[in-house]
């Protein structure tokens, strides 16, 4: 499922290098026929932070009744550092996805996709990886500007960086905090948007995401640790 495109055994240097570069394989328009199977991925790492946990469940769609789970476990050798996320997390993510039995047309990240400081969050670098469509979905900003929306469900302003739309801060409740909301890979604004929304059953967190947060919260605890994000 994975492309080879770059080493995760590099410097911060050079992980920014790779940013750099791998942003122009970045599509922020729709290229996908249907979705019929949704994933949402998460990843905690153990308390002495020598190892990293994914989880990953599937959900068919429209009815995310959950379809498959699986989880990695591998050793953490990036430092934590804002903006480059995907690199303590994409290995063991791949290790995670490379498990699955059944194929996926949609992957919710915990994280940020465009709205990043190079435009490519860990949604957006693991759907390029992954060759498939992704949103990050974030329940706090890395960068730009906001207004907050009204506090109805599905109104939004745009997140923005100088003049750029990067996202938009989406209220998915009534009264609750918005999200965050960005382009991950092959889909646009609006429609990560509508997916967002279409996910949503009732909590302030669309439930791919929220589930994926649980079960890696789960196992971390089984193991000893706990979630770090950007």
């Amino acid at each position: 499922m994975a492309l080879k495109i770059h080493s995760w055994q590099v410097s911060p240097k050079e992980a920014v290098r790779i940013q750099r570069d791998l942003v122009h394989r970045l599509e922020t328009q729709n290229r996908f026929k249907g979705i019929k199977i949704i994933a949402g991925a998460d990843v905690a790492f153990t308390q002495d932070k020598k190892k990293a946990i994914a989880g990953v469940i599937l959900f068919d769609y429209p009815s995310l009744e959950e379809r498959e789970r699986v989880y990695a476990l591998a050793p953490l050798k990036f430092p934590y550092i804002p903006g480059l996320l995907s690199f303590r997390e994409g290995p063991v993510l791949q290790k995670a996805f490379a498990k699955l039995r059944n194929p996926v047309d949609l992957i919710f990240f915990d994280g940020q996709g465009v709205a990043h400081p190079r435009r490519l969050g860990i949604a957006s670098h693991m759907g390029i990886l992954l060759d498939r469509p992704s949103i990050g979905c974030a329940k706090s900003r890395l960068c730009g500007v906001e207004k907050i929306p009204k506090e109805k469900r599905g109104l939004w302003t745009p997140l923005k960086d100088k003049d750029e739309i990067i996202g938009a801060v989406l209220r998915t409740r009534d009264g609750v905090k918005p999200l965050y909301v960005s382009v991950g890979h092959r889909v646009d604004l609006p429609t990560a948007i509508e997916w967002t929304l279409n996910c949503h059953d009732g909590t302030r967190i669309p439930k791919p995401t929220r589930e994926a947060d649980r079960w890696v919260g789960e196992l971390k605890r089984k193991l000893g640790g706990h979630p770090e994000g950007e």
